[in-house]
């Protein structure tokens, strides 16, 4: 059997975090009863005419600087002309010929090996309708809230060549978006979308092969599965001698495998012509400078900072700010309480875990820095141990409570009175001989054990290094 490579470009599609639409001021909230979200203009009623958000032109320039791409000063709209039920209007408001960002490119590492995956162009365009499929009724019905919603369509160079290079360009991506606050990057809500663009060729072959098309996929799992199970059919065409069609495909991740929907269009089937509504736009170079000064930190340089700045592992660093909601609460957490490493540890394990366990995603997190802060506070001060602490966090994650309010109203303040301590000890080794005579005979998990029975019956809120000193003293 030939050696195949497969070559994928993407296209990913962008909701931006605007509170109105790209062309109108109807809202750009997710949701709703179905067509309450529109107005005349975002339905293309005849005699209407758009007005640009400015706003969508910013955020699309800070994506585009965040890319290393360059930015078109002088740029505009175009018509995207296509019949569907989607698209009221019969035309989507888009660019072709000069779009906003052109020729950048990030850096990802798969396997310890990096590579820049080269971005073609990032343009501006307005989203269609949705289409509700009514099995009970055999009808489709059309819901034009999304009409309008602002999007930027990243258009990839054909640089990546396997699922795992596609995950880790699309998860770099996504943190970019986030961390410049362009857009939330909720998938399951639509707000980020990839066209996957598809083909093969024998290795050591310059010509691309055929590619084929898989539309609007919102999840990265069904995004890996779709391309090994498009990879395989198309290697599978060639095989057998036949010609892979030039088509967009529909995945279907419950049946794992694909479906042809219509061929592939080119840009002459679209009619592209300038939007005669919408004057060119002028991008001075005093409002791009302005929008490079209000560029965040973002992750690659975050991280950096983090190992050196606050003396935290690689790993910790790597982990924390893989999320733009754990870096804000890490941050916050270290500038109330400046005890970095103590609040990566609360990040880290009890964070991690129980996320793990709520089946949650970080972005989710209820609890504030200031809680967290007071939590630590509590442990070093001495009111608490760890043990009560993990339990007082599991409250603090779910419900945000107060720790210090917390712990006073449920009596889990730490007992350190030496004498109330000594006392309880002395009870316990008298009901433990066995244990002390295996401590005096040499068996030093005889003391653990001792240690155990004695915060069992402290219920939990005594001092271990105390316990244990006061132990090794009276055995």
């Amino acid at each position: 059997m030939k050696s195949y490579e497969t070559v994928i470009g993407l296209e990913v599609h962008v909701e931006l975090a605007t509170e109105t639409k790209i062309f109108c001021g109807c809202t750009t909230q997710f949701g709703g009863e179905p067509n309450t979200h529109c107005c005349p203009v975002c339905t293309g009623m005849p005699g209407t005419l758009p007005v640009l958000n400015k706003k969508v032109v910013e955020f699309a320039m800070a994506a585009g600087l965040a890319t290393n791409c360059t930015i078109t000063q002088n740029c505009k709209f175009d018509r995207k002309n296509y019949f569907y039920p989607d698209l009221p209007k019969a035309y989507q408001v888009s660019q072709l010929y000069l779009p906003i960002c052109r020729n950048g490119g990030i850096e990802i590492e798969v396997g310890g090996l990096k590579k820049v995956i080269g971005i073609h162009e990032i343009h501006m365009e307005e989203d269609a309708g949705k289409l509700v499929h009514d099995p009970w009724e055999d009808c489709t019905l059309v819901d034009y809230n999304r009409c309008g919603v602002p999007l930027i369509e990243i258009v990839s160079e054909p640089d990546m060549r396997s699922a795992e290079e596609v995950i880790a360009y699309l998860e770099k991506l996504k943190l970019i978006l986030q961390y410049l606050g362009v857009s939330d990057c909720k998938m399951q809500e639509g707000s980020l979308r990839a066209d996957i663009n598809l083909s093969v060729r024998e290795v050591g072959a310059k010509e691309f092969g055929t590619r084929t098309e898989m539309k609007n996929m919102n999840s990265f799992k069904a995004i890996a599965r779709a391309i090994e199970g498009e990879r395989k059919r198309q290697i599978e065409l060639l095989e057998y001698g036949k010609a892979v069609t030039q088509e967009t495909r529909r995945w279907d991740d419950n049946k794992d495998t694909s479906f042809a929907m219509r061929s592939k269009e080119d840009a002459q089937d679209y009619r592209y012509f300038p939007e005669p509504d919408l004057v060119p736009i002028e991008i001075s170079d005093e409002w791009l400078a302005e929008i490079r000064s209000r560029q965040p930190e973002l992750r690659d340089a975050k991280m950096l900072r983090y190992e050196t700045e606050y003396d935290i592992p690689a790993y910790d660093a790597g982990i924390i700010t893989g999320s733009k909601k754990l870096a804000d609460i890490f941050e916050e957490t270290v500038a109330i309480c400046g005890k970095p490493k103590e609040v990566s540890n609360w990040l880290m394990v009890e964070t991690m875990r129980l996320l793990k366990e709520s089946e949650m995603e970080p972005e989710n997190i209820a609890f504030s820095a200031d809680n967290l802060a007071k939590l630590i506070g509590l442990i070093g001060d001495g009111k608490i141990n760890r043990t009560v602490a993990k339990e007082v966090f599991e409250e603090v994650f779910k419900t945000n409570i107060n720790p210090v309010q917390y712990v006073e109203e449920r009596g889990l303040s730490m007992v350190s009175d030496e004498g109330v301590l000594r006392s309880t000890i002395e009870k316990i080794l008298a009901a433990n001989q066995t244990s002390v005579d295996d401590y005096h005979n040499g068996k030093e998990k005889a003391l653990g054990f001792l240690v155990g029975q004695t915060m069992k019956e402290m219920k939990g809120k005594a001092d271990p290094g105390m316990i244990n000193r006061i132990l090794k003293e009276l055995l």
